[in-house]
């Protein structure tokens, strides 16, 4: 995964130069220009690690387009494709790419498949309480930590602190497990990359929010869980985390996650229903172009996540008929 991570911004032409300018938009990117007969209402249903940004973005449109009214409910990725195939949202924000089976159920019903575009990139950080002394973590023992069948191939389950190398008060304390609930692209993605597709533990902590996932390690002296990057706050830290055993130790920084670095970066994605070769009509159409403008892509900044490169924007507008 994340190899095919970097390999899409190589082929977008960004993977070298990005970094330039990791912690701004994007020079390359146009700024928004408002456009006349823009009315209607859009539905967004999806991701709440997106949530944020989708809700940023609604209210910098609506000033531009102060008539269009927009409404952001976001109780995870698995609900967005089926709000998608009812109709009952124009967009589908997801914290992964939809599942073989989410897609055929789409194309059943329409006769093509979804479309997805990438808005934001995001490390999905690992956090702990910030009095934490846990310098680094590999992804075996993360699995260790949080699976049950350790399919990382960890050599013993991970309860406590000791386990790992934390040494004083923390040393016999037992890991106080945070998590995302199943109807999570986040959940989904961890178990994907951190477990191996592996099963999690029963005692993980399921969080209906990725704002309650960090709020309960913020609590909890001993406690460890993972969310997207934006959601950091003053009372947690992030762990570095490293792909292999005693390999090197990346953070959940934007540059680590443009090089390919940090094991654990991902796209962040909207999907919506667009039929091939049909153009959008203009209120999907200029939600699209304000994403992709450079206001749009300063509130993924300003939401904690990482802007799209102007090579896959415009490579993903193509993708939908938006000039």
């Amino acid at each position: 995964m994340l190899k095919q991570f970097a390999g899409a911004l190589a082929v977008a032409g960004t993977f070298a130069v990005v970094s330039a300018y990791a912690l701004d938009v994007d020079p390359s990117l146009k700024d928004y220009q408002k456009m006349s007969g823009v009315t209607g209402s859009l539905k967004s249903v999806g991701s709440d690690t997106l949530n944020n940004v989708m809700s940023l973005w609604a209210e910098s449109f609506n000033k531009q387009y102060p008539s269009v009214k927009i409404e952001i409910e976001g109780k995870g990725s698995g609900t967005a494709p089926p709000a998608l195939i009812s109709g009952a949202a124009q967009f589908g924000p997801m914290s992964r790419p939809m599942k073989a089976g989410e897609n055929d159920d789409f194309e059943k019903k329409y006769g093509y498949k979804p479309t997805g575009i990438r808005v934001a990139v995001d490390s999905l950080a690992v956090f702990v309480n910030k009095d934490n002394p846990i310098k680094c973590l590999s992804l075996s023992q993360l699995d260790s930590m949080f699976s049950k069948t350790r399919k990382k191939g960890g050599k013993e389950d991970i309860k406590t602190w000791s386990q790992v190398g934390v040494t004083g008060e923390w040393a016999n304390k037992p890991i106080s497990l945070y998590g995302r609930n199943s109807a999570s692209g986040t959940y989904g993605y961890f178990k994907e990359v951190a477990m191996g597709d592996g099963d999690y533990k029963d005692s993980v902590k399921e969080q209906a929010g990725s704002s309650a996932v960090v709020q309960g390690i913020a609590s909890d002296k001993f406690a460890i869980g993972y969310s997207g990057v934006g959601y950091k706050t003053a009372d947690v830290r992030t762990v570095p985390i490293s792909a292999k055993d005693d390999g090197k130790c990346f953070d959940a920084t934007s540059d680590n996650a443009y090089a390919g670095d940090y094991p654990i970066t991902r796209f962040l994605y909207v999907y919506l229903n667009r039929k091939p070769g049909a153009a959008l009509e203009p209120l999907r159409a200029e939600f699209v172009k304000f994403i992709y403008s450079k206001q749009g892509q300063m509130g993924v900044l300003k939401d904690g996540f990482y802007p799209i490169p102007s090579a896959v924007a415009a490579q993903d507008m193509k993708m939908v008929g938006v000039e």
